[in-house]
């Protein structure tokens, strides 16, 4: 499973790229709007950092709107692609622009069905919101796993982008669950490094090594 970073914040993208262990950002309109920098400017340094797929979010909700800030937003880097919510509106522009070769991100997925209705108008990625499904005593993880097996029974080829990610064990579960890429906060990114058995490794490491320098 591919780990991209879900934020706009461009010291949080700087630092996951240094670890080198991001291939992708997601953003949104809340992401953006914690920013002090417009997202116009935030989203080609964005781009620059990290060399893979960067999701810029459509705020109109008709088919027209949509259309018109996809493209404007398409031609700031070859590497951005667009989300776009599940609405009859958002599938109209999907198909539209996947025939102009613009990669979409369908987003606020929450059943099976909005999946393949995203998969089918042409979407590159489907985003299913786990957190907020498990918010309302729904299991994301285990509609991860029907969407990805659903994908797989009828060969399509869209990814899907396990999203709303909250802690770190909803990590491995998206990955068992066959999720191809999860996107996740930088600080459940920071926390997946964190173990007590690693930090107290670490100081006996040391510890025996300064014994040893001692004589």
């Amino acid at each position: 499973m591919k780990l991209f970073l879900d934020t706009a914040n461009l010291a949080e993208i700087r630092q996951a790229a240094a670890w080198g262990v991001i291939c992708g950002v997601t953003t949104n309109p809340s992401l953006a709007a914690r920013e002090k920098e417009e997202f116009s400017a935030i989203l080609p340094q964005i781009c620059d950092l990290v060399d893979g797929p960067v999701s810029a979010e459509v705020l109109a909700q008709d088919y027209e709107g949509m259309v018109t800030e996809a493209r404007q937003l398409a031609a700031i880097h070859k590497n951005v692609n667009i989300k776009i919510p599940i609405t009859p509106e958002g599938m109209q522009a999907v198909k539209t622009l996947a025939g102009e070769g613009i990669k979409t991100n369908v987003t606020l997925v929450f059943s099976a069905n909005q999946a393949l209705l995203a998969a089918r108008a042409g979407a590159a990625f489907v985003s299913p919101f786990i957190g907020r499904l498990d918010d309302i005593g729904h299991n994301g993880v285990e509609l991860v796993e029907e969407i990805v097996a659903l994908f797989k029974i009828h060969g399509i080829d869209t990814e899907v982008i396990a999203a709303s990610i909250r802690h770190t064990a909803h990590v491995p579960a998206v990955a068992l669950a066959g999720a191809h890429i999860g996107t996740i906060p930088f600080k459940v990114l920071r926390q997946m490094f964190n173990h007590p058995l690693t930090d107290s490794g670490i100081e006996r490491f040391l510890a025996d090594w300064q014994k040893a320098l001692k004589g």
